[in-house]
């Protein structure tokens, strides 16, 4: 779907951009040129970003970004 349609950015782009490190509207405005002509897209830019980080570290996608625990042993 496209997202902003003044710079045919994509959701995809916006999770390339993310998977680069984009972590914040300024970041996909840098990288991506959104909101940068008429703003429109900025509301589902930065839902699209939200999504995207949350993807990133869902527990099913990426295990070790959730809570670690661990036992430590006594030392003998």
């Amino acid at each position: 779907m496209y997202v902003c349609v003044c710079r045919a950015v994509t959701e995809k782009h916006i999770e390339s951009a993310v998977n680069a490190g984009a972590r914040r509207l300024r970041d996909l405005r840098t990288q991506l040129g959104v909101t940068e002509e008429c703003g429109r897209c900025a509301k589902c830019a930065k839902q699209c970003l939200e999504d995207a980080v949350g993807q990133q570290c869902a527990p099913d996608t990426h295990p070790t970004c959730g809570p670690v625990s661990f036992q430590l042993q006594e030392a003998t």
